[in-house]
C-alpha cells in the first residue's frame, strides 16, 4: 500500500514524479508529498498535501525545478491523513528526505529512544524515524547512513532516500515491501509498481528482500544490505504505457469489467491440449509422478484472492478428486499450522506482493513445504518465492477492486484442476466437455456484459438498500462472498454472505421487506434446494434478485446468464453481479476506483 516514485537524471523531475504519482495514486490516496533538488541548488525542496495527488499538484509552484526527486502516495497506517503526516519525511535541517511503504513495527522504541536524545518529531508517522536515524549517522556515505538505519528497524519497508551532501544519488531498499528499478539512458526511476514506470522504460529491475539499490543518472548498483554485491540484471517488462490508460471509459472498474472477454481469452491462449484433452502449464514445475503424490491442496489468499480461492478448491475436488479447502493467509501462519509434506500450497495475490499471503509463503518453505503461486504480476515476490505455479494474465489492473483479475484466477484454478484431473482419473471425456466448456466463456462473458442497461436499471431499483443479503449454495457460496465484498468495497452498503443452506439456522430472522437478497440460483443438481431457500425469503415477504439460468418464479427479478458447465457456471454468474455493485456505487455518488480507507496492493499486516 502506498506509493513510491523517484527519478535521477537531466529531466525536470517535478512533472514527471507528479504523472507518476497520478498512475500510482491507486495504491493510497489520502495524501501526497514530493521533493526535488538539483546540482545547480543548494538543499532540497518539498511541497505535501492532504488528499489526492491534484491537490498536491495544485500547490507545486510554477518555479520548482530540479534534477532528481522521490514523490509519495499515501495509505495511512501510522497518523491521520494530514499536510504533516504526509511522505516525504525530512529531518529538522532539511538534509535527509524518506519515503515509505510498510510498517515499522519498532517505531514506538526508537521514537522514546530518539525523544530521549532531544529529537523532536514533526509528525505521528513511524517512518519518520527512519529519516532521524539517517540523519544522526556518523558514516561517511549515503549508503553507509541508510544500511545503519535499517540494522535498527524491524518490520516492512520500501524506502527511497536523497541527502542533500550525496545529490548526485538515491538510495533505495526493500523488504516486505516491493522496490522496482527502471533503467533508462542516461537517467533513472524507481517505483514502488511498474505503473509508475513504463511511460519512461521498459527495462526493470525487481529488488529483492534484503537488498539495497544506488541510483545514479547514468549508472545503478544493488547489493545486500550487509554490501554484497549482488549484480542484477534488467528485465523486460511485458505491459504497455496504454494498458494503464482508461480506454474511453469513465472508471478503470468499467474498463476492467469490460476487458473480461479479452482477459480470459488471454488465460486460455495456448495452453490447451487438445490431443489429450488436457492443458500446458509449463510453469508448476510439477512433473506427473509429484502430482499424483498429492493427498491435499490447501489454498491461501486474502480478500478477493481468498473467494476465487474458495471456487478454486471446489473445483480442483471435483475435477482432480484431492481434498482441498481455502483460507485467509492472514489467519493462516498465526495458528501454528500443521504443514504436511504430500499437501500442495497454492498461494493467490493479484499483485503478487500481498503482505499476508508473502508470509505464509515463506512460513512455509521455510517448513518444507511444496508452494505454488497464481498471481498476475511477472516477477513479483510470490512468483519469485514459489516453487513454480502460473500467471493469470490479466493485465494491468487499477482500480483498488479487483474485477477481471478475480475472473482470470478462477479460470486459472479451472486449467490446474484440468491438468491435475487428467493426471490422476478425470476421462479424457470429462476433459473435452471442460475444454469445450473453457473455450465458451469469452463469448458467454461477452453476452453477459450486453445486458448492462438491464442490470444498470435493477440497481437503480436496489441502491436504496441499507443492507443486503447474498446466498448460493456450493459453487454458488464464493460467488455470493465475492459479489457481497465487491457491493460493500464500493457502494458502501452493508452485505453479508450466506450459504443457502445456512438461512434456517439464524439469518432467516433478518429477512423483511427492507433487506433485499442478491440468490445465486444455477441450474445444476441442487436447483430445487435453491429454489426451496427462496420460498423460504418470499414467505416473509423478503425482495428477491435472483441470478440464475432461467427466469425464477418467486424472485421479483431475474437476471438470466448463460448455461456453461456446471463446474465453470460460476466464472460466468459472478460477472453480473460485478455490474451490479458497479451501478449500484455509481448511482450513489462513489468515488468508484478509490473506494474509502482501501487502497490495492496491501503490502503491510
Amino acid at each position: 500500500m502506498c506509493g513510491i516514485v523517484g527519478y535521477i537524471g537531466k529531466r525536470d523531475v517535478a512533472p514527471l514524479l507528479l504523472e507518476g504519482l497520478q498512475r500510482l495514486e491507486y495504491r493510497g490516496y489520502d495524501s501526497a508529498g514530493i521533493v526535488i533538488s538539483s546540482p545547480k541548488a543548494a538543499g532540497l525542496k518539498m511541497v505535501k498535501a492532504k488528499g489526492r495527488v491534484r491537490d498536491l499538484e495544485a500547490r507545486v509552484p510554477k518555479r520548482f525545478a530540479g534534477t532528481t526527486g522521490i514523490a509519495h502516495t499515501r495509505w495511512a497506517t501510522h497518523g491521520a491523513p494530514s499536510d504533516v503526516n504526509s511522505h516525504p519525511h525530512l529531518d529538522p535541517e532539511n538534509k535527509v528526505a524518506v519515503v515509505h511503504n510498510g510498517i515499522v513495527d519498532n517505531a514506538q522504541e526508537l521514537r522514546a529512544k530518539l525523544a530521549a536524545d532531544g529529537v523532536v518529531f514533526a509528525s505521528e508517522t513511524d517512518t519518520e524515524v527512519i529519516t532521524h536515524l539517517i540523519a544522526r549517522s556518523q558514516a561517511t556515505t549515503l549508503e553507509e547512513k541508510v544500511r545503519e538505519a535499517l540494522k535498527v528497524i524491524e518490520g516492512t519497508y520500501g524506502i527511497a532516500v536523497m541527502h542533500a551532501d550525496f545529490n548526485d544519488r538515491i538510495v533505495v531498499a526493500r523488504n516486505g515491501s516491493p522496490v522496482i528499478l527502471g533503467i533508462g539512458e542516461k537517467e533513472m526511476l524507481v517505483a514502488s509498481d511498474v505503473a509508475a514506470l513504463i511511460a519512461h522504460t521498459r527495462q526493470v529491475v525487481t529488488l529483492n528482500d534484503g537488498e539495497m539499490a544506488t541510483l545514479k543518472a547514468d549508472d545503478f548498483r544493488t547489493y545486500t544490505t550487509s554490501g554484497t554485491s549482488t549484480n542484477a540484471t534488467p528485465e523486460t517488462v511485458e505491459w504497455e504505457a496504454a494498458s494503464f490508460d482508461m480506454g474511453g471509459h469513465d472508471t478503470y472498474m468499467h474498463k476492467e469489467i469490460s476487458e473480461q472477454p479479452d482477459a480470459v481469452d488471454r488465460v486460455l491462449r495456448g495452453r490447451i491440449d487438445d490431443r489429450f484433452s488436457t492443458v500446458h502449464l509449463g510453469g508448476l514445475n510439477l512433473d506427473a509422478r509429484e502430482a499424483r503424490g498429492i493427498r491435499r491442496v490447501k489454498i491461501l489468499g486474502c480478500g478477493t484472492s481468498y473467494h476465487a480461492g474458495l471456487i478454486g478448491a471446489g473445483l480442483i475436488e471435483s475435477l482432480a478428486r484431492i481434498p482441498a479447502d481455502a483460507e485467509p493467509a492472514s489467519e493462516f501462519r498465526y495458528r501454528n499450522p500443521v504443514v504436511d509434506p504430500d499437501t500442495l500450497y497454492i498461494a493467490v495475490s493479484q499483485s503478487g506482493e500481498t503482505y499476508d499471503v508473502l508470509a505464509a509463503v515463506q512460513e512455509l518453505k521455510r517448513k518444507g513445504a511444496r508452494v505454488l503461486g497464481v498471481v498476475n504480476v511477472v516477477g513479483s515476490a510470490i512468483a519469485r518465492e514459489a516453487d513454480g505455479g502460473t500467471y493469470v494474465h490479466a493485465g494491468p489492473e487499477v482500480c483498488v477492486v479487483s474485477t477481471k483479475c478475480f475472473t482470470n484466477t478462477v479460470v486459472a484454478f479451472a486449467l490446474l484442476a484440468l491438468h491435475l484431473g487428467r493426471i490422476r482419473d478425470l476421462s479424457v471425456s470429462d476433459g473435452k466437455r471442460i475444454i469445450e466448456g473453457l473455450r465458451k466463456l469469452p463469448a458467454q462473458i461477452s453476452e453477459i456484459l450486453e445486458t448492462e442497461e438491464e442490470i444498470k436499471k435493477l440497481a437503480a431499483e436496489y441502491a436504496d438498500a441499507k443492507s443486503m443479503m447474498f446466498i448460493g449454495r456450493v459453487r454458488g457460496y464464493p460467488v455470493a462472498l465475492e459479489a457481497s465484498l465487491k457491493l460493500k468495497e464500493i457502494s458502501y452498503i452493508h452485505a453479508e454472505a450466506y450459504p443457502a443452506s445456512e438461512l434456517k439456522h439464524g439469518p432467516l430472522a433478518l429477512i423483511e421487506p427492507a433487506l433485499p437478497t442478491i440468490a445465486i440460483v444455477p441450474d445444476d443438481d441442487l436447483l430445487e434446494k435453491n429454489r426451496a431457500a427462496l420460498e423460504e425469503i418470499k414467505a416473509r415477504s423478503g425482495r428477491i434478485l435472483a441470478v440464475a439460468h432461467r427466469e425464477q418464479e418467486k424472485a421479483d427479478h431475474t437476471i438470466v446468464v448463460p448455461k456453461n458447465e456446471d463446474e465453470l457456471d460460476p466464472i460466468l454468474m459472478g460477472i453480473p453481479l460485478q455490474l451490479l455493485a458497479y451501478h449500484t456505487a455509481l448511482a450513489l455518488g462513489r468515488d468508484i476506483d478509490k473506494p474509502r480507507n482501501l487502497a490495492k496492493s496491501v503490502t503491510v499486516e
